[in-house]
């Protein structure tokens, strides 16, 4: 108890001392001090500004009325009444000091010589400003009235200005009081503290052991819960602290960080879970986009790209852009201009890189959006149109081959029979018998090509020399053409392939055939350079072989895009068959036919040929040609039946 009671006295002593010593007290007695002081300035300044702006007025009424006419005092006094100043006088000065007065307003009984110093007067003529001073129970206040030479005002005012400005002295002297007894504070405290001391060292234990146990008390679960907060600043949300049996703040405190903690940890657990599932749909569209062979892109409000997949990519031409973000009608005007109608599904032609393709297009509308989902159908519309065609040259072929031998065996039969017997026709009967079978010669290579397109006969893979049968090509046409330069260049060694000899030269035969007609169809003439036909095999990327035939001739048409159409030809007499077979063939080769320009003049057919994908075909023999079955291509490049 003793000791309790003195370190409370202690503490009281010393919380009294800082109170009262503190920087309010202290702000208050200098805040009363400089509040005496400004009301005493303000008092003497409001006196000393009227006094100015008197003296100004009074100058004016100087211009309409003389110093000593009555108007000119009346004016004077309300100037004094209007102001509430107690007593005015207006005088000069003469040259040996003394003062005559001119007007005056409640004049006090006494020497106004003695209150008025000639220094004064000259501070007030050379700085231009009034001079204002408190004395007794007035406020006196001199000023000079603009543009009189020795004229002045003076004006005074009752007041308790004695009494402020003792009140004044009395505020500044308590608070010097006061800084000097806060100069001794420390010096009290350490005295009362030095006798505190004396009496409380006797109970030093226990006084340490109390406060030892009361600090354990209030820091030990502070620091748990500090170390808490670490904990779940670093990620660890499991973590809790014990909570105390006394409901006071440091257990409200526990309690409340726990039930905290817990809410994090079951928030955490639903993001975790609800990230997994976002991540596990994203994963999924992602494969099923990019696993689907249609193109697939999804399009904001404002018509801009929200997600493509790759076949959309590829098919609009976009692989080194990322077309994310962009407007659809940068990317397919075609696209964009079918959102603007009602269609649900449509088939659109639309040029992209070059080339024409025919996609078949549906939209998936909602509030969000579109979805346009389309499939590359050039080559299937191609395949149909070759079906019939194919379908069409067959039923030709079996319609014009039956009559055809009859017909030319009986026109051989006539000419050897009667030939000899008619001599009087200036052989005219032979010429109509050669003509008619002339005719069903050039009728059965028509039907043969109908039936070779119609029934192309299923490749013989084996390993060939692909510069073997160029040479063989170039070389039947070289010998029948000898005004035509004829050029083959090869990588030595020369690429072999897996393919069907017979038909790759029937490919570059048509090829070389089509490039000397297109030579000779630019006419005669020394204008023109000599006729050049090129053909060109070299090593691609990617385990390819590229054969590249240009030639200087009249060029492609302008329908370029027909010309491996069945039936499609620029030439009298041809049957539009011929590029038709070769792209069949490229095909069946798992290669790729391409025309173009050539620089110059001229065209340019350039084939591709696969050679890992023909390499899966080495197994198939001659046994598997006669099979109907067609043999196709997986993903992986194997090849089954």
């Amino acid at each position: 108890p003793v000791l309790l009671v003195t370190l409370v006295s202690s503490l009281l002593f010393q919380y009294g001392v800082e109170f009262w010593f503190s920087d309010r007290a202290r702000g208050m007695l200098e805040n009363a001090q400089s509040l005496a002081q400004s009301s005493y300035q303000q008092l003497l300044a409001d006196v000393g500004n009227h006094t100015t702006a008197m003296s100004g007025d009074l100058a004016e009424g100087l211009r309409d009325a003389p110093i000593d006419s009555l108007a000119f005092r009346e004016f004077f006094a309300r100037q004094v009444y209007y102001r509430s100043l107690s007593e005015a006088v207006i005088f000069t000065v003469q040259p040996n000091g003394s003062i005559d007065t001119v007007a005056l307003v409640n004049p006090y009984e006494r020497d106004l010589a003695k209150e008025i110093d000639p220094a004064l007067l000259t501070k007030i003529k050379a700085e231009n400003q009034s001079s204002t001073t408190a004395s007794g129970d007035r406020i006196r206040s001199i000023a000079q009235l603009p543009g009189a030479e020795n004229l002045y005002v003076y004006a005074g005012r009752l007041s308790n200005v004695g009494e402020m400005s003792q009140q004044t002295r009395r505020a500044q002297a308590v608070l010097a009081d006061y800084r000097a007894l806060v100069q001794r504070s420390r010096e009290l405290q350490l005295q009362f503290n030095g006798a505190l001391l004396l009496l409380s060292l006797l109970i030093v234990g226990a006084a340490v052991w109390v406060a030892i146990a009361v600090a354990d008390r209030l820091v030990r679960p502070i620091s748990e819960l500090v170390g808490a907060a670490r904990d779940v600043a670093g990620g660890d949300l499991a973590v809790r602290v014990p909570e105390p049996k006394a409901k006071d703040e440091i257990g409200t405190l526990a309690r409340a960080f726990n039930s905290m903690t817990g809410r994090l940890e079951g928030q955490r657990t639903e993001l975790v879970t609800a990230n997994a599932q976002l991540e596990s749909r994203r994963a999924l569209i992602e494969a099923v986009m990019s696993g689907v062979s249609a193109g697939v892109i999804s399009i904001a409000a404002d018509r801009k790209v929200r997600l493509i997949n790759a076949p959309a990519r590829a098919l609009l031409r976009q692989g080194n852009e990322d077309p994310v973000g962009r407007p659809l009608g940068s990317i397919a005007p075609e696209l964009d201009a079918m959102l603007d109608g009602d269609e649900r599904e449509a088939v659109l032609q639309i040029t992209t890189g070059g080339e024409a393709l025919t996609l078949a297009v549906k939209i998936t509308r909602d509030e969000a959006g579109q979805v346009l989902t389309f499939d590359d159908i050039t080559q299937q519309l191609n395949d149909q149109r070759r079906a019939a065609w194919s379908d069409v040259a067959r039923r030709i072929a079996h319609e014009i081959k039956n009559p055809l031998t009859p017909i030319q065996l009986a026109a051989e039969r006539l000419q050897r029979r009667y030939g000899r017997k008619i001599e009087n026709d200036d052989g005219t009967f032979t010429k109509l018998t050669g003509t008619i079978v002339r005719q069903v010669g050039d009728l059965r290579r028509m039907v043969d090509e109908f039936s070779s397109f119609a029934r192309m006969p299923k490749p013989l893979f084996r390993e060939e020399s692909l510069l073997d049968i160029a040479r063989q090509a170039m070389f039947l046409h070289e010998v029948a053409h000898p005004t035509i330069q004829f050029d083959l260049d090869a990588p030595d060694p020369a690429p072999a392939i897996i393919c069907d000899r017979r038909q790759i030269g029937q490919a570059l035969t048509n090829i070389v055939k089509n490039a000397v007609e297109a030579v000779e169809a630019r006419g005669e003439g020394e204008a023109l350079p000599q006729g050049e036909i090129r053909l060109t095999i070299e090593h691609g990327s990617d385990q390819r072989v590229l054969l590249t035939l240009s030639d200087n001739g009249i060029g492609l048409p302008n329908e370029r895009d027909r010309i491996v159409e069945p039936y499609m030809t620029t030439r009298t007499g041809g049957t539009g068959l011929g590029l038709a077979i070769v792209k069949k063939i490229v095909e069946e080769h798992f290669g790729t036919i391409s025309f173009a320009d050539r620089p110059g003049g001229g065209t340019l057919v350039t084939i591709c040929f696969d050679t890992e994908l023909l390499a899966n075909m080495s197994g198939v023999s001659e046994d598997d040609s006669a099979d109907p079955r067609p043999i196709v291509l997986t993903r992986t490049g194997k090849s089954k039946s």
